[in-house]
């Protein structure tokens, strides 16, 4: 393996033990994974939010924030009614344990690689963009790999 290689390499390996490092520092603090952690702040943000806004917030499929939502609902952290005119949407409502999730949870919510990604400039950003998509088409991964949480993989 050439040294350029085997640097990025590693630079890939610190990227995943940082964030696999936060998934689990979040799970001992808060009780619950990072991807129900942020949608539980998703929740708090915006309450009364529909499934459908969750995922788009969180920029997954709608089927794994049902999952998610259904999960916190279990727990006791969120609420799922239906109420309004369209019986059929479901407004999502924090819960006082969600809240209290929240408060001792370390951030942030959205996990530490949303966050870093999130401060980079747009020059960058681009050039990151355009590096990984060579890297995602030698790779090849499934389809709806790019519509699942990093706290779930």
């Amino acid at each position: 393996m050439p040294d350029s290689a085997a640097r990025v390499l590693r630079q890939f390996r610190q990227v995943f033990n940082a964030v696999k490092s936060h998934f689990r520092q979040v799970e001992k603090v808060a009780g619950i994974g990072g991807a129900q952690l942020w949608a539980l702040s998703v929740v708090a943000l915006q309450p009364g939010i529909g499934v459908n806004a969750l995922a788009r917030a969180m920029d997954i499929q709608q089927t794994t924030a049902s999952n998610l939502v259904r999960a916190l609902v279990a727990m006791g952290l969120l609420t799922a009614e239906r109420k309004g005119e369209d019986r059929r949407a479901v407004q999502l409502r924090l819960l006082p344990a969600g809240d209290e999730v929240l408060r001792r949870a370390p951030g942030p919510f959205s996990g530490v690689l949303p966050a870093a990604i999130a401060q980079l400039d747009a020059e960058a950003l681009t050039r990151l963009e355009a590096d990984l998509a060579l890297l995602i088409a030698l790779l090849r991964p499934e389809s709806g790999a790019a519509g699942m949480p990093l706290a779930q993989l």
